[in-house]
């Protein structure tokens, strides 16, 4: 019979004491691969990532700081000219919208990036963790996966985190450009306006306010000759639409009616697009003589107090791009 030996009995960790150092290890890879530099022609780390997003020029307020002094400038013009500017509306509501956007990519970046650093985290510590790092629980320290095996497992987990990052990142580079270029367009929009003081001025002083009438649909007698003639010619139209009570720019103020080429917001058939492409025209010829101010069609604009078709910016919908009917307003 052998002697008892002196040997102590082996002790093994209790369960906890294994999530506990198992969770510190996890903690400790999370943080190294945040700072593993990607291999040659890999995507890039986490780490890199975060550094482009923290640098990138959409969290500066200086877009909107620039479309803030724009809009001033548009209203010091409307009521120096006692009138509205649809294409300068037109396009700092375009610029708005690429400044919105660049705003939400920005936080979109933010919350992926944290994300990047929680996931094998918060797997872990949740009651339903990942299948690969369930093992991570056992009571057996033989059964805690290996650093090089837990780095592999985060590395997986991560890539389509990090690729959301560099996509995130692509996009909001292509917003700030959208966001610039958009502001641009607007501050181009204002000065070649500006550069027609005279030619505004003359415009005004030649048509005088045209007073709504009483019986007449709360039009004006300028905007009646207008939709006569135009009806008379080339009529008749599918729909008129003309006074538009709240809308704050000339459709409440009777001065604009919509010549529609089609209903329901379908687009206009190819011959029904060219009569609304003739109908621009010659309104655009008479304009001197009726008293227009501008006519949208087709997501283009035509103002008489800066002459020339314009690109206009896309609203999402057949009618509000104005490719089912030509609008018309008069001073």
């Amino acid at each position: 019979m052998q002697p008892p030996t002196s040997q102590e009995p082996e002790v093994r960790p209790h369960g906890s004491a294994v999530r506990r150092r198992t969770g510190a290890i996890l903690v400790t890879l999370v943080g190294a691969l945040l700072l593993i530099p990607a291999a040659s022609g890999a995507a890039a780390s986490p780490s890199s990532l975060a550094s482009q997003a923290a640098v990138s020029p959409v969290s500066s307020p200086g877009n909107s700081d620039k479309l803030d002094k724009l809009s001033k400038q548009i209203k010091a013009l409307e009521k120096k000219y006692g009138d509205d500017f649809a294409q300068l509306r037109d396009a700092k509501w375009a610029a708005e919208q690429a400044i919105k956007k660049s705003k939400s990519l920005q936080q979109d970046l933010a919350g992926a990036r944290v994300l990047v650093a929680q996931i094998a985290a918060s797997q872990y510590i949740s009651s339903g963790v990942d299948p690969t790092v369930s093992m991570l629980s056992t009571d057996d320290p033989s059964g805690v996966l290996d650093g090089a095996t837990l780095a592999s497992h985060l590395t997986r987990n991560r890539a389509a985190k990090v690729n959301q990052i560099q996509s995130l990142i692509s996009q909001q580079d292509q917003a700030r450009k959208e966001a610039v270029a958009k502001i641009a367009g607007l501050q181009q929009n204002i000065t070649d306006l500006l550069g027609q003081k005279s030619r505004m001025q003359r415009l005004i002083n030649k048509y005088k306010p045209s007073s709504p009438l009483v019986g007449a649909s709360g039009l004006t007698g300028r905007m009646i000759q207008v939709r006569g003639e135009v009806d008379s010619r080339f009529g008749p139209f599918p729909v008129i639409g003309c006074l538009r009570p709240g809308d704050p720019q000339d459709h409440g103020t009777g001065r604009a009616c919509d010549f529609m080429e089609s209903t329901g917001g379908v687009m206009p058939t190819a011959d029904r697009i060219a009569h609304g492409t003739q109908v621009a025209a010659w309104v655009i010829a008479n304009a001197s003589r009726l008293g227009v101010k501008y006519v949208i069609w087709r997501q283009r604009i035509y103002d008489m107090r800066s002459p020339g078709w314009r690109a206009m910016s896309d609203r999402g919908g057949i009618t509000a791009n104005h490719f089912d009917h030509v609008h018309v307003s008069v001073f």
